[in-house]
């Protein structure tokens, strides 16, 4: 059995931020019915726990140093009980996997690079070999913002992945985010993960991160080895950290596609912060036109889409930007790539399966523009028919140029002029 591909780019749910470490089983559950009944119909199938799920003391603004993660006989992290109720009796998160199931739903979980500090100190055994964690572990090897684990001898890494795969194929998880895998790049751990997969009986995608400095020298080693791969830091409800991954983008989604997808990082959209690893409870911080330019980009490029809002509680107009079809059709389009960027303005295009050009302009300054294109210039003819905004659904202007002029003095006679009204930070998406 291979990794889980798709012709499209995973879209799911994600608990970080929202509830960093703090997640519990029926806030798990309140999301995934949501997400049943409001998004999935648009596509929306995966709901991922995030990081410490075994942790019986989790707090907010990160992770608890001393934590006594909950450990099964082989040294494997199991649920937090308290927390995740189900899990008792050595259940794991296989009654809820079960729940999700039944409604449509995949389940992820959250993993991290090596094996737990706690079962190294126990000398655990490792299932279905002869050695123990202590003797597995590489202690020179350690996560630089996660207490709690150490490194694996690179030899010995695919005997204690492939405990862990075994284990989540009897809970029947379909999505696994590995952590701490891109920075600094860990290919032997990364092949040992892969090989665990590849080699059990249940499809999982796979999802790598984080991804700082992330270099495309690493391409084909990624595409054969996950199903995604993060290409930034974390991103909050910050224009900075959207407006950096423009650049970022523009480099990587030329290589998005059924062998793998760069991945932009969770949307931070609708009600967040209620105990997450970072700011306190509020909705995001981003205007509706950043809200808009967010989604686009990340559509355009045919990023994995994580939302990480707490679904019943975001408002409305939030879960509205999700359920537009028309925009997430941009997810099977092809030939996705940066046009022009001249200081603050960006252009993007890309093509659909039936022939229909698309076009995202984003502004990425502080003020109101009004700018004027030669529709030749994006890549949709002379004179085209007819162009839809999509977000609106509403025929943009396009006027043909007889004779030049002051009006459209950038525009070739012969041709047509569109324009783009674009609020700070926003974005117009046109269909032609």
């Amino acid at each position: 059995m291979t990794l889980r591909t798709a012709s499209t780019p995973p879209l799911g749910w994600n608990s970080w931020d929202s509830y960093g470490t703090t997640i519990t089983e029926d806030e798990v559950l309140a999301n995934a019915r949501f997400l049943a009944e409001h998004l999935l119909p648009h596509g929306w199938d995966t709901v991922v726990i995030d990081a410490d799920w075994s942790d019986p003391t989790p707090r907010t603004h990160g992770y608890t140093e001393d934590a006594q993660l909950n450990l099964d006989a082989h040294g494997r992290l199991i649920p937090d009980p308290v927390r995740f109720p189900s899990s008792a009796g050595g259940a794991g998160f296989g009654p809820l996997a079960a729940r999700l199931h039944e409604m449509g739903l995949k389940l992820g979980i959250h993993i991290m690079r090596g094996i737990p500090k706690r079962a190294v100190a126990l000398d655990l055994p490792v299932a279905g070999t002869d050695l123990t964690a202590a003797q597995i572990a590489d202690l020179t090897n350690l996560c630089e913002w996660n207490p709690h684990y150490s490194g694996l001898a690179p030899e010995h890494a695919g005997d204690y992945y492939r405990s862990l795969i075994a284990l989540y194929d009897q809970w029947g998880i379909d999505f696994i985010k590995a952590d701490d895998l891109l920075w600094p790049y860990q290919a032997a751990d990364i092949e040992a993960l892969s090989a665990a997969i590849e080699a059990s009986p249940r499809e999982i995608s796979l999802s790598l991160s984080p991804g700082r400095h992330l270099s495309a020298a690493h391409l084909d080693h990624l595409r054969a080895h996950s199903t995604m791969w993060r290409v930034c830091d974390d991103v909050w409800d910050r224009w900075i950290d959207v407006e950096e991954n423009f650049s970022r983008l523009a480099r990587w989604a030329p290589f998005a596609g059924e062998g793998g997808w760069p991945d932009a990082d969770m949307l931070p959209l609708g009600r967040i912060g209620l105990r997450a690893e970072r700011g306190d409870p509020r909705h995001d911080l981003l205007t509706p036109g950043e809200r808009r330019s967010m989604v686009t980009l990340w559509c355009i490029a045919r990023s994995p889409l994580m939302v990480g809002g707490d679904l019943p509680t975001s408002d409305p107009a939030t879960i509205a930007l999700l359920q537009n079809d028309d925009v997430l059709a941009l997810l099977r389009s092809a030939n996705s790539r940066e046009l022009l960027r001249e200081r603050d303005l960006v252009v993007w295009a890309a093509e659909g399966a039936d022939g229909e050009r698309w076009v995202a302009v984003f502004n990425l300054s502080d003020e109101h523009r009004v700018e004027p294109f030669d529709t030749r210039s994006l890549g949709l003819g002379p004179a085209p028919a007819r162009i839809v905004e999509v977000w609106t659904g509403s025929d943009a202007s396009v006027e043909a140029v007889h004779e030049q002029s002051n009006a459209a003095r950038s525009v070739a006679p012969g041709s047509s002029v569109v324009r783009a009204d674009l609020a700070p930070h926003g974005c117009v998406l046109w269909r032609a």
